[in-house]
């Protein structure tokens, strides 16, 4: 019986094509066993659990880009994870390590490598993350979704398979009615769907909520994903034309109902953006490293295939980019087809090759 580890976390876009690979291995091997090491106190503690996947805490953090008290502790923290990954490892016994970014995934990929086990990396981004540089010596291969990449990583470990995305967005449309029912909506109008990352974007929100009297002009119903660091301030929005969540997981399902969507530029969510295949505005989050989410979106709409508005732009430009796409068929229709030839479906099928037969 083949074992496996898979970590990433303390974001959706390391959690979900971590899920995404467990999912496939799953299913090709209906008797694996299948391990997830995450943060504790982290999203991924939540949502691998609801994915159906058991999953163990390590005490680890990421340093925070100011001096804070937090980032003293952060040596301790990492020993303690990397005695806490051992003890994990050698009692699992897997047969290889996936790790898809974050700190706890540095941890438990960087024991496995010391102690001889097969590790595997899945970077997202077009600017690989402070984790995966560290753990690329030791990896066997390198799955990544991007040109140019041997910047970072040894050339010959490298493999070009794309970002994994979550099970059920290959076909999405066949989602329609039943989104239409969960999140009850009208599926006969326009729908906007609002995607700010998995904690929320607050110049999104801020952007959604004074852009409302805008939608309702429109007649363009709104399903909004405000994050749960925002929920408070936004549900009071909730009503028959505006759906406010604090997190959607049945992703496929609001894909589906949506005719036009604004989102951040992560890397996990271009990738799906791209296989789903529906018109996008990118706002790109000014605030990671490299400014690597305006990088990723500048991919897509220099190719025709989105919108890109900074949010220094958002004041001066949204409205009437907005107002021209929603009244404009032919737009929407071009940048559909365009996104969609961009996109990379069969990478979390690739990864699992790479994974399965070495």
């Amino acid at each position: 019986m083949k074992r496996f580890i898979l970590s990433g976390g303390g974001t959706g876009g390391h959690i979900f094509p971590a899920i995404a690979i467990a999912d496939e291995i799953k299913r090709r091997l209906p008797e694996a066993e299948i391990l997830f090491v995450g943060a504790k106190d982290r999203m991924e503690m939540q949502k691998v659990p609801q994915a159906g996947y058991p999953i163990e805490g390590l005490w680890i953090s990421g340093l925070q880009r100011k001096l804070t008290w937090q980032n003293l502790l952060f040596p301790l923290k990492f020993i303690h994870s990397l005695l806490k990954s051992r003890q994990i490892i050698k009692r699992f016994k897997p047969d290889a390590v996936i790790g898809t970014g974050g700190f706890a995934s540095g941890a438990v990929v960087k024991v496995a490598g010391q102690m001889g086990i097969p590790t595997f990396i899945q970077e997202q981004n077009s600017y690989a993350g402070i984790t995966n540089k560290m753990l690329a010596a030791k990896a066997k291969k390198i799955c990544v979704a991007y040109d140019g990449m041997e910047a970072f990583f040894p050339k010959e470990k490298i493999v070009k398979t794309g970002n994994p995305i979550r099970g059920g967005l290959i076909d999405i449309q066949q989602h329609r009615t039943e989104g239409g029912v969960r999140f009850h909506l009208n599926t006969e109008q326009k729908t906007l769907l609002v995607l700010g990352g998995s904690l929320g974007a607050r110049r999104i929100n801020q952007l959604i909520e004074a852009q409302l009297p805008l939608f309702e002009q429109l007649g363009v119903q709104v399903l909004w994903q405000c994050g749960k660091l925002y929920y408070d301030d936004y549900k009071k929005y909730n009503s028959e034309q505006v759906r406010v969540l604090a997190f959607i997981d049945k992703m496929e399902e609001a894909y589906a109902v949506a005719d036009v969507i604004i989102s951040r530029a992560g890397a996990s969510s271009v990738s799906e953006l791209c296989v789903v295949g529906k018109p996008v505005i990118f706002i790109p989050s000014p605030n990671v490293a490299e400014d690597h989410q305006t990088k990723n979106a500048h991919a897509i709409a220099d190719k025709g295939a989105a919108i890109l508005l900074r949010e220094s732009e958002l004041d001066s430009s949204f409205a009437n980019t907005f107002s021209k796409l929603i009244s404009s068929e032919a737009q929407q229709e071009a940048l559909s087809a365009n996104i969609k030839a961009l996109a990379q479906p069969n990478a979390t099928k690739e990864i699992v090759d790479l994974i399965i037969n070495g």
